[in-house]
């Protein structure tokens, strides 16, 4: 009976054992990993997150505003003839310099030179029995009446003459201004009617280039402002100026159009391409320009992160006019913030977060 109180006595002080030694095996464990057995620091936190950011500081912003514009030719036709008539005789080369007046088409005026002689004739038979009439007249020999009919009969031969002299001068096809004409679409010998295009008649010395700018801009755009504009597969910069600028915004897309005018003594600018401006705006004192990279779009606008008290901190935003690497801030932020740019897509709010400011490229410790 004895033994058996001894060997429950061993089993528990075994047990009891067994249980303080876990006890204060897992208190150590706590110790190293926090509650819950999760690694992390004092109390159990995360460790903190690794990010690069940058402090805000004010700056001159000489607001510029980036659009897409086309290339227009300062002046364009289509050479049409006004008549019909088989051509005769083509007086320019494709693709040549033409001068103002220069005849570039003539077509057969034969039958017309024919009904010119006609009416010529009976315009001068006219006129001889208007001046017979008229000294018959003086003698009373006619009456008023008849003389009148005399007088109307040669003012219509005179305006029938006219008439074939106007169709006449249509017969030969001028440049209606000094430009570059294009590829031609007719030969001698063939059949010219209004509808068929002889050439385009284009003069790209100036250029126009017309642009369209956001309604919000519309007050920040003026005449003779200087753009500077490029094209593709040309790294050069070119200089156009404002000229003219539409009186009323654009009701469909809510933007104003803008017209400007290029020197092109090269004919570099080819009139139906593209040109990237950049359109000055006005300048803007203390400034603050974040990266575009720190940008989150959200449902009802945009954030950024910003590092408070070793912390990330959401702050909602609004932007004014991009650039190609950095974005205005209008409302949001202050001089001083500390603006995360790197890992913004894997942070959450009050994530702990260890920032590299970087200066001028230069990555420092925070």
């Amino acid at each position: 009976m004895k033994t058996k109180y001894i060997v429950y006595t061993v089993l528990l002080v075994a047990l009891g054992s067994l249980i303080f030694y876990r006890i204060s095996a897992n208190k150590k464990l706590e110790g190293k990993n926090g509650p819950g057995g999760k690694k992390g620091g004092p109390g159990g936190a995360m460790p903190a997150m690794r990010v690069s950011g940058i402090v805000l500081k004010p700056q001159q912003f000489a607001n510029t505003l980036s659009v897409t514009g086309s290339i227009e030719a300062n002046e364009q036709v289509e050479i049409r003839g006004e008549i019909s008539g088989r051509v005769r005789h083509i007086s320019f080369q494709e693709g040549s310099r033409v001068s103002k007046g220069q005849v570039l088409l003539k077509v057969d005026d034969s039958e017309l030179r024919a009904q010119l002689a006609q009416a010529q004739t009976k315009q001068q038979l006219a006129a001889e029995n208007e001046r017979r009439a008229g000294l018959l007249l003086q003698k009373e020999a006619i009456s008023k009446e008849e003389y009148d009919v005399a007088r109307a009969d040669l003012l219509t031969t005179k305006a029938q003459t006219q008439l074939i002299q106007a169709q006449l001068a249509k017969t030969s096809i001028k440049a209606p201004f000094s430009g570059q004409i294009g590829l031609r679409n007719i030969s001698e010998g063939g059949f010219l009617s209004p509808d068929i295009v002889v050439a385009n008649l284009v003069n790209t010395d100036p250029v126009k280039i017309t642009f369209s700018v956001p309604e919000k801009y519309s007050n920040q755009v003026k005449v003779n402002t200087e753009i500077n504009f490029t094209i593709a597969g040309s790294p050069k910069k070119y200089t156009a100026t404002v000229y003219a600028i539409e009186p009323g915004i654009e009701s469909a897309t809510r933007t104003l159009q803008l017209r400007a005018r290029a020197a092109n003594p090269d004919n570099i600018l080819r009139p139906g391409s593209f040109a990237n401006i950049e359109l000055p705006l006005t300048e803007t004192d203390n400034a603050l320009l974040v990266p575009s990279e720190a940008i989150i779009p959200i449902q009802n606008g945009k954030k950024v992160f910003v590092a408070e008290n070793g912390k990330a901190k959401e702050v909602k935003v609004e932007t004014g006019t991009r650039t190609e690497k950095d974005v205005l801030i209008t409302s949001g932020l202050s001089a001083g913030d500390t603006v995360l740019t790197t890992g913004i897509m894997a942070l959450k709010a009050n994530a702990p977060v260890k920032v590299k400011i970087v200066a001028d490229g230069t990555p420092q410790k925070k």
